[in-house]
């Protein structure tokens, strides 16, 4: 594998035009000029989009420049991971074989330059998440995708916005941050008990790497506040604030 390993999760792109996403975009795009300039790897951990879904001859428009640069990306001949994330798991064939290398509908792990890493989104594995765990089960099953992609992709479309934003949960005190921290240390020193050096998560929008055990724990940010990415140079693991004028 490639180094630079790159990691980005949850930068939530939104289905309008508002200046305010506009300039998140700007960010987002710049970030993925800097990975095709330095070559690398790049891992996308879930939730690039805030709502997406894939019908089999319909993709959504406005999501046009990103594809577009993701494209570039990819056709600059850097693999590109996609570990799907409980906002953007139903995709076919345009995003798994046009836009990246490896799409991962689970979990996964990966040893790079001797480094062992486990890489997930992360939703589901809080120990008191019993009826996320449920609802993931059904929404993400065989059945439920061969339904819902009967309905008009506009009907689709504008439901699955209208119950995305209703979920928007992204700001949490500091006392709810820390148990979920402490929570998914459980769940990582699994891992790193076992011999896994690095267990990489997105979804729970912080941004940290703590020491779990011989290992560590990753939270890889968002980009709607903190615009963070993960780096691993063959060595060392870091999270690192984009800069746009670096």
């Amino acid at each position: 594998m490639d180094l630079p390993v790159y990691f980005i999760s949850d930068t939530h792109l939104m289905l309008e035009a508002s200046e305010q996403e506009k300039a998140r975009r700007a960010k987002l795009f710049g970030f993925l000029r800097h990975v095709r300039s330095t070559g690398g790897t790049l891992f996308i951990v879930g939730d690039i989009f805030d709502y997406y879904f894939e019908y089999k001859d319909v993709i959504p428009k406005i999501y046009f420049d990103f594809f577009h640069e993701l494209y570039l990306v990819k056709n600059a001949g850097i693999d590109i991971h996609y570990v799907l994330g409980n906002h953007d798991y139903w995709v076919m064939d345009f995003i798994t074989e046009d836009l990246t290398t490896h799409t991962y509908f689970e979990d996964m792990s990966i040893n790079v330059n001797g480094k062992s890493f486990y890489i997930t989104h992360g939703d589901g594995h809080l120990s008191w998440d019993y009826g996320y765990r449920l609802l993931k089960a059904v929404i993400q099953s065989k059945p439920f995708i061969w339904l819902y992609r009967w309905v008009h992709p506009n009907i689709g479309y504008m439901f699955g916005n209208w119950i995305s934003k209703r979920g928007k949960h992204y700001d949490h005190d500091e006392t709810y941050n820390k148990k979920i921290l402490d929570d998914l240390k459980i769940f990582a020193s699994k891992l790193t008990e076992n011999g896994t050096d690095f267990v990489i998560c997105g979804h729970y929008h912080q941004a940290t790497v703590e020491d779990v055990g011989p290992g560590k724990l990753v939270i890889l940010g968002d980009w709607l506040t903190f615009f963070t990415y993960g780096v691993f140079d063959g060595n060392e693991f870091s999270i690192q604030k984009w800069d746009e004028n670096a």
